[in-house]
């Protein structure tokens, strides 16, 4: 779609860039779908078919989350593509904790500068996230905002909304002194509590480029790897047993 406006430009804003930045963005997209989306993207809301055979009273599980100050490594690095995947996943890795298979997702990215092959790398990320947990991207938001945000920087959240069947909703009341614990591997310090991270590591570019043998890579590619997405595994269990309960801990 072509599209201009001198008024916009004047106040920094590039029409013609959101819409090259939604053509872009479409074959990352389409690798999400399923056949219970009834919309493509680009209408007022994302239309999803919700399949609840086999339920006997379906309860709806939403869940939101952004990528925080991690955020801030990806500048520096100006590496893009795996920040979608950490929003998907601190959506996703909350609401299975509730027994919840994940639907559908929507995403948000604000920035100051509307450069469209860098959202079409978010968004990349964002529905490889999507294909990992089995959620469709029925929509999302781009705004670009000159003077609110600086020119190369950006932020992204999301939601997710699962579906549980009601008798099958996890219910951490019956959990008591002598439960087994069982913790599963997560695939580094995934995306909450950069604040301290960045602080314990000093970083910047050159502490972010250093490259540890223990590591096996860069300081920054280590920080950068995507959290870890736990649906498969979690819905694979419940398939067998129903746990007393499941915590995703992130964070402090």
């Amino acid at each position: 779609m072509e599209s201009y406006s001198e008024s916009y430009k004047k106040a920094g804003v590039d029409v013609t860039a959101g819409y090259k930045a939604v053509e872009l963005m479409k074959s990352h997209i389409a690798r999400t779908m399923t056949a219970n989306v009834l919309t493509d993207i680009g209408g007022f809301g994302g239309l999803y078919a919700l399949d609840v055979a086999g339920m006997q009273q379906p309860v709806l599980v939403s869940g939101t989350d952004g990528v925080g100050t991690k955020l801030k490594i990806a500048f520096l690095m100006d590496k893009h593509t795996t920040i979608g995947i950490d929003c998907v996943a601190m959506c996703v890795n909350d609401i299975i904790c509730c027994g919840a298979k994940p639907q559908f997702f929507l995403d948000y990215i604000a920035l100051g500068k509307n450069v469209p092959e860098k959202v079409a790398s978010i968004v990349s990320g964002v529905a490889e996230g999507c294909v990992q947990s089995g959620c469709a991207l029925v929509g999302g938001e781009t705004a670009e905002m000159p003077g609110f945000y600086p020119e190369d920087e950006y932020d992204v959240a999301g939601f997710a909304v699962g579906v549980v069947d009601k008798s099958k909703i996890l219910n951490m009341d019956s959990q008591k002194e002598g439960d087994v614990l069982i913790a599963l591997q997560s695939s580094g310090v995934h995306s909450n509590g950069f604040s301290l991270i960045r602080n314990v590591f000093t970083v910047n570019e050159q502490n972010l480029a250093r490259h540890f043998a223990d590591l096996g890579t860069t300081l920054g590619e280590c920080l950068l790897t995507p959290t870890k997405i736990y649906v498969n595994a979690i819905q694979k269990l419940l398939a067998e047993v129903q746990p007393k309960s499941i915590a995703h801990i992130t964070g402090g």
